[in-house]
């Protein structure tokens, strides 16, 4: 007897929405991708890059200023040795870790929504990191004498303290930003064979020639790409958890009040994949505006899923935040209370720096929870704004963590009130135009949605989707 195949209609209440709308081909989304690296510089762009280039040259004349003067140009002071560049550091490498967690643990988990965001938000990882080296590297203050912190022989004992968490920093950064430009550009390889294939000009041809690697699209070529890119997924997971844990170990492991927790690492994490999905939205959200034809390939369950996990990250770290209050109350130490209930939460009123803490926990803890309502995540201006809110709260807790730490410590006869300079102001706005004119670069000469993977997850591709086989 021959076995029959039925084919079940799922019902319409469970069917999932599709990832690309409106049923658009394989041709469609190779064409309206291409296009925007094809078509001639728009306006917009030269405008926004017109915008962003001097500021990020403003940002680095403050770097060349700062290392011919010396570190005395900024605010910091006898307590206060850390400040704003630390954190600054610290919040651009939170902003990129989104890039590296949708790419690779999205990718081995097999989410299927990742493929419209992945490539945006690995180029945001790179830049991201770029503007974060800039910090720790001008704050050694003799930036000639940085190479130090690298990984060279140590037969002269030249390391300043092998143990430091500083210098695990210096391993654990490199190695991420090494591996994220591998993976990005792995990724990259078969967009750029047909970015080079539909290049009109010799000069186009022979560049995006040159990046594909001889890339033919055969089964052979596929099969090592697949590999390859799992490879350096499995490689970059770790990474993911064990970057910003080690950023976290630069204040656990010293003994001071408010830094000396276990909680910091699983906290740091959670708030670096917090802080850089409020990113990948802060990009992506204006690029589906200014580019239409995107908006049936970054839809409305992207943002939706991507705003569930910045709720998520957002509740485990209001959890953290409250945890720190209930150890520092449990604990019955003295300076640990005082570091949380006077210095930073202000209970008593003699907080210097309470606005900061109280605008952390509103931007960071408060304004997420409006996306347990599906009407706030559909509605894109929403989503924008709050993710502003989780950008600004993001610093305001690094600033929290670092100053009011440092400021208030043991002995109030070393008690210093820090306030940035100019230099350092300016600097950090500084890093703004250069990530923003970096990643202006890449939506205009690189695929900013990955052409190979989203034709995967087509309506043509998958022709069963939203039904049920049995």
């Amino acid at each position: 007897m021959a076995k029959s195949s039925v084919t079940l209609e799922t019902p319409a209440e469970l069917r999932r929405e599709p990832l690309v709308t409106n049923n658009r081909s394989l041709a469609w989304i190779t064409e309206k991708v291409s296009t925007i690296v094809e078509s001639p510089t728009p306006k917009w762009w030269l405008i926004s890059l017109c915008i962003t280039s001097p500021i990020a040259l403003m940002g680095l004349c403050c770097i060349v200023y700062q290392i011919s003067n010396g570190v005395g140009v900024w605010g910091e002071n006898h307590p206060n040795g850390w400040a704003w560049d630390i954190t600054n550091f610290v919040f651009w490498i939170g902003i990129g870790h989104a890039g590296t967690l949708i790419s690779a643990i999205l990718f081995l988990t097999r989410q299927k929504w990742r493929t419209s965001i992945n490539r945006a938000a690995e180029a945001m990882t790179l830049f991201a990191v770029m503007c974060a080296g800039i910090f720790p590297a001008i704050h050694v203050g003799r930036f000639w004498n940085a190479y130090f912190l690298a990984p060279i022989p140590n037969a002269n004992g030249i390391w300043p303290n092998f143990r430091s968490p500083l210098l695990w920093d210096v391993f654990a950064v490199s190695t991420y930003f090494s591996v994220s430009v591998l993976f990005w550009f792995v990724g990259l390889i078969p967009d750029l064979a047909t970015l080079r294939d539909r290049a009109k000009s010799r000069f186009a041809k022979f560049i995006y020639g040159v990046f594909a690697l001889g890339w033919r699209g055969s089964n052979r070529h596929w099969r090592h790409y697949e590999m390859a890119y799992l490879l350096l997924a499995g490689l970059s997971t770790p990474l993911v958890l064990s970057v910003h844990s080690i950023v976290s170990f630069d204040f656990a492991t010293s003994i001071l009040p408010g830094w000396h927790t276990t909680i910091f690492p699983p906290y740091f994490v959670a708030g670096a994949i917090f802080g850089g999905f409020a990113m990948v939205l802060t990009i992506m959200l204006p690029a589906a505006r200014i580019f239409p034809q995107l908006n049936d390939l970054i839809t409305r369950q992207h943002v939706d899923k991507m705003a569930k996990i910045i709720l998520l990250t957002g509740s485990i770290v209001g959890y953290a935040y409250l945890m720190e209050l209930f150890v520092a109350w449990y604990s019955g130490n003295k300076f640990e209370g005082f570091t949380f209930f006077t210095a930073r939460a202000a209970a008593d009123g003699k907080g210097w720096y309470q606005w900061a803490y109280w605008a952390m926990m509103f931007c960071n803890v408060i304004s997420p929870q409006i996306f347990w309502f599906k009407a706030m995540r559909n509605n894109y201006i929403v989503v924008f704004v709050i993710c502003q809110f989780v950008n600004i709260g993001m610093w305001f807790e690094r600033f929290v963590i670092i100053v009011t730490s440092l400021a208030q410590d043991y002995l109030p006869s070393s008690w210093g009130h820090y306030s940035p300079s100019t230099t350092e102001i300016l600097t950090f706005i500084g890093t703004f135009g250069i990530f923003l004119s970096l990643f202006l670069l890449f939506m205009r000469f690189l695929p900013m949605i990955a052409i190979s993977e989203v034709k995967l997850v087509t309506p043509e591709a998958d022709p069963h989707h939203g039904h049920s086989k049995h």
